[in-house]
């Protein structure tokens, strides 16, 4: 199947590597700036796994006039947009979009632009990030894809999509029940996110002040809620886990959203924690660190358009 890779960044560059090293048909769709770096550096990763490095096929939007078969979208929230544009000229009547975008709110998007039966489901487990030299450093050995029809069913496209990620040099899961595991992913970086950004620092340095372990579980129970709420309520592992992450002691632990806001770059503060407190309103659940996290994160971003 012909595989279209929405970005080159940390996460569709990594899996996008991955797939081509395994012998899949994969093209990404990039800028020209980025398909003109790539073509003079390659595509260069720093793994647990194995480091690579590739010379990958790539294409920029006006050279994109085919449909393809599969379309990995991966680009962060305030892209999603200019990417419906670039991609659109490869969304043909079969064509399956699977998007690993975080939080909920981009299935709609997505769905009001190409229609539901293009769009599936999808969860990215990953830890990458790019380097000052543009290669994609992966943080720790979790490297894992979940897809499946919005529907729960298990149809031919479906399988068809499972073969050909499968033994691809990382973690796959055929699921039933997506959107369900779209909503625990949610809850988890909108947890961390939360407590790193709202306080400021790594979960290490919370959590070595007075109430600092205290205030970061208040956070992650608040998420929690908001999830239970909509009728998604987080499996009691998963919430074992993310207190853990959120109160261990001497933990250097950050999220990609603290990561983002550390660089001065753009935080995904809407879709992550804005759209989930708006969904915590809606069914009257008390969320005031919720609350405080994205009046801050959204001071934030306003001083990025000043400035």
């Amino acid at each position: 199947m012909k595989i279209l890779v929405v970005g080159a960044g940390a996460v569709g560059g990594y899996f996008g590597a991955r797939l081509a090293q395994a012998g899949r048909d994969v093209t990404f769709l990039v800028r020209p700036s980025r398909a003109q770096h790539l073509r003079d550096e390659g595509l260069h990763i720093l793994s647990p796994h194995g480091d690579l490095t590739l010379q990958p096929q790539t294409i920029t939007a006006e050279d994109l006039h085919t449909p393809f078969d599969i379309i990995f979208l991966s680009v962060k929230a305030p892209a999603l947009d200019q990417a419906m544009e670039d991609m659109g000229s490869a969304v043909g009547p079969d064509t399956m979009i699977y998007p690993v975008l975080n939080g909920m709110r981009h299935i709609e998007t997505l769905t009001r632009r190409f229609g539901a039966p293009r769009v599936l489901g999808g969860v990215c487990m990953v830890a990458t990030d790019l380097d000052d030299q543009g290669r994609i450093v992966q943080m720790n050995p979790m490297q894992k894809l979940i897809y499946g029809e919005l529907s729960g069913e298990i149809t031919p496209r479906i399988r068809l999509l499972d073969e050909t990620l499968r033994d691809s040099g990382f973690d796959t899961e055929l699921s039933t029940n997506i959107t369900h595991a779209m909503w625990q992913k949610w809850v988890m970086i909108a947890s961390l996110g939360l407590v790193t950004c709202l306080l400021n620092a790594p979960i290490g340095e919370i959590n070595a002040v007075p109430y600092g372990d205290e205030t970061a579980l208040r956070a992650i129970e608040e998420c929690a809620a908001v999830a239970a709420a909509c009728g998604f309520p987080p499996p009691q592992p998963l919430l074992e886990d993310i207190r853990k992450r959120g109160t261990t002691k001497g933990s250097n632990l950050t999220s990609s959203m603290y990561r983002d806001l550390q660089r001065g770059a753009p935080v995904e503060v809407d879709t992550i924690l804005g759209d989930l407190l708006d969904h915590g309103r809606s069914h009257h659940v008390d969320t005031p660190l919720l609350q405080a996290g994205c009046v801050r994160l959204r001071v934030y971003q306003n001083t990025l358009k000043s400035s």
